[in-house]
């Protein structure tokens, strides 16, 4: 019998969170198969098999367990149950068997309701018929028991008797470790630093119209599609190397200036807000920054996302926009000392040259640690951005290709 045991995951980490069991106790395990799943306050991470064998769970889902903890045993002498490997095969049956298959319970749940809903049988035929769900009818029979007017009344009426309309219950869930860190740093950022934020606005008209100009081409010749997001990374680099102390923060007595940028892209991620890091944004290619967007936001939806993936960052681009905030005012990601804010793009009437013309404008903001920061810095830095972002051309020089060729 062998133990597994919570491995190091970093150096400052001393617990984790026993999220989910992928196997069952009894079950007979692999080398290197996933057992489950840990989090960290920072991360989730799988836990394998060091051995085949049958597996003894020890710590429950839920459990939080301290770097070294037992996990589960092996008992690695155990042979494998015979007909193993064809239970595996069985779950790929041939189509026309699969096709049946799926075809039976779709017939089977036209002609009865779940067993545990409580309701006549009437009332289960219309419920089947309809396709209307025992959690969407509010029984009024005895003990709740569903009539045939109740799911009528449901039906004509949709959402109203929703069973839990009228309920006054409370939940309670643990918080996960990931949610307790991002907690933490958010309190710590308010009260630790001076945070002021500024805002401006961004005529996406010219970026729109590159997009749709060149979407195409720029998918078949890089695999990937041109978003909003190389843009304002690229933006972003330029205008971080001409205000460094945007790029920098504050440690103890001294100033860390940065000769690079790693930008952090904050991506909403299923168990809460994680930051994963580009690193030397300022030497990729568009199609590049591209790539690595598409990496980081797919491992972070599907929790895979390494501590070195997130670790360090100079900057930080969040983008509120994709949930249709209009204007927001960002939370610097410490110990960084700025973070950009992208926002939803909204036609709205302009002046332009006298004349009112309906442009796609979006509110960009700043919000900056004034420690480290002066307004002229903040506001020059922000200003710059939508200078570039409104003349994309300026993105591969970071100057006007005309007055690059002319000198002056």
């Amino acid at each position: 019998m062998i133990e597994i045991k919570v491995p190091t995951v970093g150096e400052s980490i001393t617990e984790v969170s026993l999220v989910k069991w992928l196997k069952k106790d009894g079950d007979y395990v692999d080398r290197d198969e996933v057992l489950c799943e840990l989090e960290s306050e920072k991360a989730t991470f799988e836990l394998n098999a060091e051995k085949a064998g049958i597996l003894h769970i020890v710590a429950q889902e839920g459990a939080t367990l301290n770097i070294g903890d037992v996990a589960c045993k092996i008992d690695e002498t155990a042979a494998k149950p015979a007909g193993a490997p064809e239970a595996k095969q069985e779950e790929k049956p041939a189509a026309a068997p699969a096709k049946a298959a799926a075809e039976k319970p779709k017939e089977e749940s036209k002609t009865a309701a779940p067993s545990d809903v409580k309701a006549t049988p009437v009332a289960q035929a219309i419920m089947s018929d309809k396709q209307v769900k025992p959690t969407e009818v509010k029984g009024s029979g005895s003990k709740g028991r569903i009539l045939k007017q109740d799911v009528l009344e449901a039906i004509a009426h949709p959402g109203r008797k929703g069973e839990g309309a009228n309920s006054r219950e409370e939940r309670r869930d643990k918080m996960t470790n990931l949610r307790k860190t991002v907690s933490r740093r958010l309190v710590e950022a308010k009260n630790t630093t001076a945070m002021l934020t500024t805002f401006n606005e961004v005529d996406m008209g010219r970026i729109m119209e590159i997009r749709k100009q060149y979407k195409d081409k720029f998918k078949e010749a890089h695999g990937v599609n041109l978003g909003f997001m190389s843009f304002f990374t690229k933006a972003c680099c330029i205008a971080l190397q001409e205000w460094p102390a945007v790029n920098a923060y504050i440690d103890g007595d001294s100033i860390v200036y940065h000769e690079y940028c790693d930008i952090s892209i904050a991506v909403s991620a299923p168990k809460g807000l994680v930051v994963p890091v580009i690193r030397n944004a300022e030497s990729m290619s568009m199609a590049e920054i591209e790539a690595k967007v598409v990496e980081l936001a797919g491992k972070a939806r599907d929790n895979k996302l390494s501590m070195e993936e997130m670790t360090g960052g100079t900057f930080t681009i969040t983008n509120g926009g994709v949930f249709g905030s209009l204007m927001s005012t960002p939370i610097i990601n410490i110990p960084q000392s700025a973070i950009l804010g992208m926002h939803k793009i909204q036609e709205r009437p302009m002046v332009i040259n006298g004349e009112i013309k309906v442009r796609p404008m979006m509110y960009v903001a700043v919000s900056y640690d004034h420690r480290i920061i002066d307004g002229r810095e903040s506001v020059s830095f922000l200003v710059r951005v939508k200078e570039l972002l409104e003349n994309p051309e300026l993105l591969l020089f970071g100057q006007d290709p005309v007055k690059t060729l002319l000198e002056v």
